[in-house]
């Protein structure tokens, strides 16, 4: 069985944000066993697992990003849609655009501390959207 529905994210201010029960909220029913990809249609927002539990490591996961790539370098050249347009492009680089994850017993199979993380890299980045593709039997 393969089936793919795109998953509608609202607008989320900038920063690293927990959607997990969101996502798992707009999958149709899931297989015994198999693999769900994700993978959001945006080229400054960025998809990737980390801890479900403390909030205090999205806030860091936030200052390294922009420690790592901070806005209004002298060198960049694309800068037409604002200080933060080429630093967004180059954290969701850094991050990536995609996901798999397991599936098993109609679960994703999550660590105990793992969440699935919307990293939005605009300062105004507007709704998102995810297509999820669901492999499985």
């Amino acid at each position: 069985m393969i089936s793919q529905t795109e998953i509608n994210i609202p607008a989320h201010h900038r920063g690293c944000h927990l959607i997990t029960e969101l996502i798992v909220g707009q999958l149709p029913q899931l297989p015994e066993r198999g693999l769900l990809h994700l993978h959001i249609l945006h080229t400054s927002a960025a998809l990737t697992l980390n801890e479900n539990y403390d909030p205090d490591v999205r806030r860091d996961l936030d200052a390294i990003l922009d420690h790592i790539v901070p806005e209004r370098q002298h060198y960049f050249t694309h800068t037409l849609e604002g200080d933060d347009d080429m630093p967004a492009h180059a954290k969701a680089a850094l991050i990536g655009p995609s996901l798999t994850i397991p599936i098993s017993r109609h679960r994703l199979r999550l660590g105990t501390w793992q969440g699935i993380y919307l990293c939005e890299f605009r300062n105004n980045g507007g709704p998102r959207i995810v297509v999820a593709t669901i492999i499985g039997e």
